[in-house]
């Protein structure tokens, strides 16, 4: 059986359906199978990093963060909240954002530009995603405020300061970025 690949109001944002066998044992699925998906419309990634971040507790909240590469994100375990923004002036999306609750049974592709963030829903959670390039200490990313009232993300559970980095309080508004 192939994923099913979804369209959202983003431009290039795509939803995929995995498919998840299950039996007394666990589980079994394919995350990512390049060919699967590209004969379903998503672009060839061609993945050359595959980062994982790791969440402790419920609530954590990461972002929103673009980056200048396209990104296929994938649940490992547990459930977040995940927003995505379109900061890519000039992109008949721009500066709209769709929420998503994402598990072990959806994933998402999001190509450079959009802007990435998510707040864990369970007691924990392991976010994998592959990029097509790699990241570099030293270079800038764009990074808004996750709180940014011109994207208006109704984040599920409360945010308090101990969820955020010092990098994500920090973070300047879509306005002040971009002058948007």
């Amino acid at each position: 059986m192939n994923p099913k690949v979804t369209d959202t109001g983003i431009a290039g944002l795509k939803l995929v359906e995995l498919v998840v066998h299950e039996d007394a044992r666990g589980s079994f699925r394919e995350a990512y199978h390049q060919d699967k998906l590209e004969a379903l419309g998503l672009p060839h990634l061609g993945p050359v990093q595959w980062n994982v971040a790791e969440n402790q507790r419920r609530g954590i909240l990461r972002g929103i963060h673009a980056e200048p590469w396209d990104k296929y994100i994938h649940i490992l375990q547990g459930e977040v909240f995940s927003a995505i923004a379109d900061l890519r002036k000039g992109s008949p999306t721009f500066g709209r954002a769709e929420t998503f609750r994402l598990d072990r049974t959806r994933a998402l592709f999001l190509p450079k530009g959009l802007g990435n963030s998510y707040q864990v829903l369970s007691e924990g959670a392991v976010y994998g995603y592959l990029v097509n390039h790699h990241w570099q200490a030293g270079a800038g990313y764009l990074g808004i405020r996750w709180d940014d009232p011109a994207l208006a993300i109704a984040w599920p559970l409360p945010v308090t300061p101990e969820c955020l980095s010092e990098k994500d309080r920090n973070l300047p508004s879509l306005e002040e970025a971009l002058g948007a």
